[in-house]
């Protein structure tokens, strides 16, 4: 990843105990094996793995403690040296604020307070949380934010800021929304999809839904069913097809969303959902909704 891209962390999925050795040396650049450490640990352990194999699987010779201890020392040496720089994807140099007036943008801020107050909520999960700045405003309320995003540049640097300022209520973490996590692992059972590993008192779904609804066709009635299934209540806003953010998203594209509009919004909620409150975010267009879950 620190290499190559971070993209492969998605390897992970699939190799559920590690990227096997041969692949990794495989991946990496020639520049890689300028480092001794990683020439030894992974090139080299490669060959020998491959040389064992090939002996019929013969067994090894035995490592003494101190030995063992030296080269997992070693390890870990190489391991903290290596560095990912947060930048050059999709989201690296967005700010949540750059799609408001510095007006809207705070005004939304108080709203998203409001609303968090209004619910009281122990645990909130932050879909689409970019670099955190709504978490924050949820960890002032709630005992447990899980700060999600798709971007992991995004993702790291909402990390390193928790990291850099002690927090301890902030828990960023890698998630498409249009692809959860899903159960992988012997029966499935081994990691469990996302919607099996907790249920929070309030969901924040702020400047995602058109991406869901427009970008990957995702029906309106779809995501309330997927954030009602999920669990808790929900403070969502809405981007009208007036907002410049959509208007970039059906640039390229044929609009053939002739139901994605405010209206068929709330009738799509209002199936999974009671709307308790409506604001309209001042010089935006668009609107911030408190909603409760039908019993």
């Amino acid at each position: 990843m620190a290499y190559r891209d971070v993209r492969l962390s998605q390897l992970l999925r699939v190799h559920l105990d590690g990227i096997p050795l041969d692949l990794a040396t495989r991946l990496l650049p020639a520049r890689a094996w300028l480092r001794g450490g990683l020439l030894m640990h992974l090139r080299l352990h490669a060959r020998f793995q491959a040389r064992h194999a090939s002996s019929g699987g013969q067994p090894a010779r035995s490592l003494s403690r101190q030995a063992f201890d030296n080269l997992l020392g070693s390890l870990e040496r190489v391991v903290e040296k290596l560095d990912w720089k947060p930048i050059g994807s999709e989201w690296a140099d967005y700010s949540e604020g750059d799609s408001y007036a510095e007006a809207a943008f705070s005004h939304k801020q108080r709203l998203v307070a409001q609303h968090l107050v209004s619910l009281a909520p122990k645990s909130v999960w932050d879909l689409g949380a970019n670099t955190g700045v709504y978490s924050r405003i949820a960890a002032e309320v709630a005992e447990l934010v899980v700060s999600f995003d798709v971007d992991p540049a995004c993702v790291e640097r909402n990390y390193r800021d928790v990291r850099a300022r002690g927090e301890e209520r902030v828990l960023p973490l890698l998630l498409d929304v249009t692809n959860p996590s899903p159960g992988i692992g012997w029966a499935n059972r081994e990691r469990s999809p996302i919607g099996s590993r907790g249920r929070p008192d309030a969901i924040l779904l702020l400047a995602l839904e058109h991406h869901i609804a427009i970008s990957n066709n995702v029906p309106l009635t779809r995501i309330a069913d997927w954030l009602a299934d999920l669990g808790g209540a929900l403070v969502v806003e809405f981007v009208p097809k007036s907002d410049p953010k959509v208007q970039t998203l059906l640039a390229t594209r044929r609009d053939v969303f002739p139901d994605y509009d405010r209206e068929h919004f709330e009738r799509a909620f209002a199936t999974r959902y009671e709307i308790l409150a409506r604001d309209e975010i001042e010089g935006s267009g668009r609107t911030l909704y408190r909603m409760r879950e039908r019993r």
